[in-house]
């Protein structure tokens, strides 16, 4: 349905203001919609969950972030090699806003890699992150 003209002037006094929830932080004009945070939160607490049984066995674990165009965890934080590098400051990485929960936690956790869907990693990745996994 709709507000007809006599609805709308019967009331006017009221200021209606509408609150986005969406983990996956895509709403212009805000720092963080509500849900972000707390799915950061859940996901960083898996994560310290999931390291001490990663380091007690000696194996790498791959987190897979649920959210529309929110990636992957796993790879380069955008500080690394693998980064898309561009704009007017080349030292700057260029990700898509839409991959903020995934870089996010990236960074949080430490990860060592990151895969975006959404910005692909260089054809040498692999051995990139085989040389890692042996350091």
């Amino acid at each position: 349905g709709g507000i007809t003209a006599e609805e709308a002037k019967r009331s006017s006094y009221l200021n209606i203001v509408g609150m986005v929830g969406s983990i996956d932080n895509d709403f212009c004009g805000t720092d963080m919609t509500i849900g972000t945070d707390s799915a950061l939160h859940r996901i960083m607490e898996i994560v310290d969950a999931i390291t001490t049984t990663a380091q007690s066995h000696q194996r790498t674990f791959v987190l897979e972030v649920m959210g529309r165009h929110c990636g992957y965890v796993f790879a380069p934080p955008p500080t690394s090699r693998s980064g898309k590098w561009g704009g007017k400051n080349p030292k700057r990485p260029f990700f898509p806003v839409s991959s903020y929960l995934a870089l996010i936690t990236a960074l949080a956790c430490g990860a060592d890699w990151v895969f975006i869907p959404e910005s692909p990693p260089e054809d040498d990745w692999e051995d990139h992150l085989c040389r890692r996994l042996t350091e």
